[in-house]
């Protein structure tokens, strides 16, 4: 009979994990691993792989509880900062988004469309225990007489804050071009005229869903590093997109799978949960998430140990195309080129601008991998995993 290949269990890990004995790596640091010694064998030696990525994630927000007042509150309309949240939840209960700007923005005012401060520098204010000032509004009920609350808070005054991300952690992303006359301004940074410039946006080889490109571990329930504290996957992201085109190792050629996170804002760091102020775009979120990625197998190894030269991703014109809702590929290129600080694009050297920080994702990543190897921090079985598509390798 052959002999079976190798495998184990999140619970055969776990019990090396609570032993002291766990073997654990970074991605940056299985790529090395899997190339020098193949998957079947690295797949014996590790026994969990860290990811990270730390870049700003528009589709970001926070679930807040601001207590009760007296007499009794239904709010109506609440601003956190000068920030519009909404209030349509609850008595007390609202969510601010992270690309919410203040209504009365003094860089708007000088320059329209640009905003200093949103919901992403609230969150960040609020983690860091600076005073907010809150102001809410009623229409007011026999129940809920009082009409108006303006105070200052801090996140120990909040009876619940949480980090609620609809959508984070992108399983690839653009390369943004821009092909027209003039400059122009996106979420993936300033983009000169005439391909000046080329903007990329995920942490590659560490990318969290990048390391597993067929959402074997990570899933709802699935425990992460969000923020600077532990948190958990809630679902797949609100632009999940599974069936996206893909090469080799089962990795994406576009954005693919997405998913929807949550955390404690009052166990975060605001080192990993920074708000952003994007020229010409407006606000946002830089987000850290890290999450663990444990080797089951040979073909889990040989995903982890997937690496820049290997992931690549499409040329987009963010001048015209993109705009348009049409957007086509105008080419690959690999993380390894974009990484490298220039790419060849028709028939030019142009220069590569990173929007997330590898440092920071390589940062998390190590964190993790420490919490791990301490006993702190155990892996989780998905409750139910992500929508996916059949391996057609």
């Amino acid at each position: 009979m052959p002999k079976a290949s190798f495998s184990r269990t999140i619970e055969e890990i776990n019990k090396k994990i609570r032993a002291g004995k766990a073997v654990v790596v970074t991605a940056e640091q299985m790529g090395e691993i899997v190339k020098k010694s193949g998957p079947e064998k690295a797949a014996k030696e590790v026994d969990v792989v860290t990811t990270g990525t730390f870049s700003p994630m528009c589709s970001s927000g926070a679930f807040i509880n601001f207590g009760h007042s007296k007499p009794t509150t239904k709010a109506s309309k609440v601003w956190l900062n000068g920030v519009p949240a909404y209030a349509g939840l609850a008595a007390v209960d609202i969510y601010i988004g992270a690309t919410e700007p203040t209504e009365d923005d003094p860089l708007n005012r000088v320059h329209p469309g640009q905003f200093k401060y949103g919901g992403g520098h609230v969150i960040q204010d609020l983690v860091a225990g600076k005073k907010v000032e809150l102001l809410a509004t009623a229409y007011g009920t026999d129940c809920y007489p009082n009409r108006e609350i303006k105070k200052k808070v801090t996140i120990s005054d909040l009876p619940y804050a949480m980090l609620f991300n609809p959508r984070n952690a992108y399983q690839n992303y653009n390369c943004a071009v821009n092909l027209t006359n003039k400059t122009i301004y996106t979420y993936m940074g300033v983009l000169k005229p005439h391909a000046g410039n080329a903007n990329f946006a995920t942490a590659g080889q560490l990318s969290p869903l990048l390391n597993d490109p067929y959402y074997r571990a990570i899933g709802l329930g699935t425990r992460i590093f969000i923020g600077g504290a532990k948190g958990h996957v809630v679902g797949p992201g609100t632009q999940h997109n599974p069936r996206a085109a893909r090469g080799p190792n089962g990795v994406p050629l576009s954005p693919a799978g997405t998913i929807m996170v949550m955390g404690d804002m009052k166990a975060m760091d605001p080192r990993w949960v920074a708000g952003v102020s994007m020229l010409g775009y407006g606000c946002s979120l830089a987000v850290g998430i890290g999450i663990p990625i444990p080797v089951l197998d040979a073909d889990m190894a040989r995903f982890t140990g997937v690496t820049d030269e290997e992931i690549f991703t499409q040329i987009i014109d963010y001048g015209g195309d993109y705009p348009k809702g049409q957007a086509h590929s105008l080419g690959k290129v690999s993380y390894a080129e974009l990484k490298s600080g220039s790419i060849r694009f028709n028939g030019s050297d142009v220069p590569t601008v990173p929007v997330s920080s590898y440092v920071r994702a390589l940062e998390i990543a190590n964190i993790l991998k420490g919490w791990i190897e301490r006993g702190e921090f155990l892996l989780t079985q998905p409750v139910e995993g992500l929508p996916s598509v059949e391996r057609a390798e």
